[in-house]
């Protein structure tokens, strides 16, 4: 066993070194650096933060705007979930939205912007089509289209899972005691999915607050804190210390949400047997349920068109003459085909090792005995990750490192990414360790092999599924991440998202939605593959 216990230490030592040189130091730089004024240590920064009218204007927008957009976003993706789940259509029409409705999130939102503003702005294939503008696209209304769409999918894919919890035979029950559509819909449906709809509000608060890649591409004259942040960071005069006192704001409505996550856990219902039983057919409700959610997906696709329009025609929308010079053009030209493979590379060894670290938290955490403090710190590492903005991350990355030789290089890169995303993957692998059969490792010492050799030969074999899956979602997130990157890149170490940025400066938008659809198709490719892997597997 001595050796055993070696093994998990070090194994330990080696997570606990990489979280607190990658996380709880940047974090802790960024807090100092936001005390530090030119007497010394204070809170004078937070003093004149707090009367900046601008900043506290683009604050203020910021919560209108995504306290508008997860009020939408919860109301759409419930619609999605239960049309999905309680009504009787077609297995194909379901896949169809179930699929649909996730296609953004291959995407990076800065492409949200461009996509919403050739779609619907005054030149945009929709508003071309309808002979008129239906609406100013800059500003609120712009960002609450870009919000919506960015936060549907995540909202849909936590209410939908719980949806799958819900015994559906209490609907039958509830209908042979004679109680109203409604009554029913609020007993059965509604209650035990309140603690699930207020953290699918909160996620989409959260994601619309910190996200930078909407309001970069569609924001225009509407401030709000992500760009506020950019500008003083990265502007003609930056200015360090204030940037981190606007970055320590942008966690407080983060750490809110993940206290309202924790307060709503309680009204989560627990169900002892989950009985799948099909349903009263209900053709108006079938109707009603499924047109709306066709709709929006359409909606998404309609916006999304034009990324497969523009890079193909010769100079949309004055010549709409089909050519494939722009797409091969961005392929051959050596610095933009560059940045798409640092995206690629850069991708793949944030999966590879982020898997890795997140499967090696997870099995120390799951499989073994080690110390119940050290088990508790693993899951407060995920909180951490789960609680920190990319942005946030990112400036504390650049203000920790800016001196040091890992400035703008693939490995501070890669590392952020790591940190970055880590609480799902990290999740993904402890739900499915504390599924198995706990005497696994027993009887793999009685047998002579060593600890090492059972994870090996039995724990990751049983749960290769979820590791292909963890693989899947750090690759795709590393591909479309633009809010913490965007502070830790270099002209030799650029990524497909930050020259989005630069070339939204030349009005280079055949060029950006070439690079766009290259990530989409390579997005697409990796989780097809990934998918088959994995239904093999299983």
């Amino acid at each position: 066993m001595g050796r055993v216990k070696g093994e998990i230490k070090l194994c330990f030592f080696i997570i606990s070194f990489m979280f607190i040189g990658f996380l709880i130091t940047p974090l802790i730089i960024l807090f100092l650096k936001s005390l530090q004024t030119g007497d010394g240590i204070g809170i004078s920064n937070y003093i004149v933060a707090i009367v900046d009218k601008e900043l506290v204007q683009a604050i203020l927008n910021s919560i209108k705007v995504s306290t508008a957009t997860a009020v939408i976003t919860t109301c759409l993706a419930f619609i999605l979930a239960y049309t999905i789940n309680y009504t009787n259509l077609n297995k194909h029409i379901k896949a169809i939205i179930r699929v649909g409705i996730l296609m953004p999130m291959l995407l990076p939102t800065i492409t949200y912007g461009f996509a919403i503003i050739y779609s619907l702005g005054k030149q945009g294939i929709i508003v071309r089509f309808l002979g008129k503008e239906l609406f100013q696209i800059y500003g609120f209304t712009g960002l609450l289209i870009g919000y919506v769409i960015y936060t549907l999918p995540m909202a849909f894919i936590l209410i939908n899972n719980s949806f799958k919890y819900i015994d559906k035979k209490f609907v039958i029950v509830s209908k042979l005691m004679g109680d109203k559509g409604f009554t029913t819909f609020k007993n059965t449906v509604l209650h035990p999915l309140v603690g699930t709809i207020g953290g699918a509000f909160a996620i989409s608060f959260i994601a619309s607050f910190t996200d930078y890649g909407i309001p970069a591409s569609i924001g225009g004259a509407y401030s709000v804190v992500s760009t506020q942040l950019y500008q003083v960071m990265l502007g003609s005069i930056p200015d360090f210390n204030n940037g981190a006192v606007i970055a320590v704001f942008m966690l407080i409505p983060a750490v809110f949400g993940v206290l309202l996550l924790n307060y709503l856990e309680k009204f989560n219902y627990h169900f002892d047997k989950v009985t799948d039983i099909q349903l009263p057919k209900n053709r108006i409700e079938d109707i009603c349920f499924g047109t709306i959610s066709l709709g929006m997906v359409v909606g998404i696709l309609l916006i999304f068109m034009i990324m497969f329009i523009v890079p193909f025609v010769e100079s949309y929308p004055y010549n709409m003459s089909p050519t494939f010079e722009n797409f091969i053009r961005v392929l051959t030209a050596n610095n933009l085909s560059r940045v798409y493979k640092n995206s690629v590379i850069i991708g793949m060894c944030s999966a590879l090792i982020g898997t890795v670290v997140a499967y090696i938290c997870a099995i120390v955490n799951v499989r073994t005995q080690i110390n119940k403090k050290v088990k508790l710190s693993i899951d407060g590492i995920s909180m951490i990750t789960n609680t920190v903005p990319g942005m946030v991350l990112g400036i504390a990355y650049l203000l920790c490192f800016n001196n040091s030789n890992l400035k703008g290089t693939f490995i501070i890169i890669i590392a952020c990414n790591i940190v970055h995303f880590f609480t799902t993957p990290y999740l993904m692998a402890k739900n499915s360790l504390s599924k198995m059969n706990p005497s696994f490792e027993t009887t793999g010492e009685l047998m002579g092999d060593s600890w090492v050799k059972t994870v090996f030969r039995v724990i990751l074999p049983n749960s290769a599924s979820t590791v292909v899956d963890m693989f899947s979602y750090y690759f795709i997130q590393s591909m479309v991440t633009i809010s913490a990157v965007i502070f830790l890149v270099s002209a030799r170490t650029s990524l497909v998202t930050s020259k989005i940025k630069q070339l939204q400066h030349y009005a280079k938008f055949s060029d950006i939605f070439t690079l766009s659809l290259l990530i989409f198709l390579t997005n697409i490719v990796v989780k097809v593959s990934c998918d088959y892997i994995q239904k093999k597997y299983k």
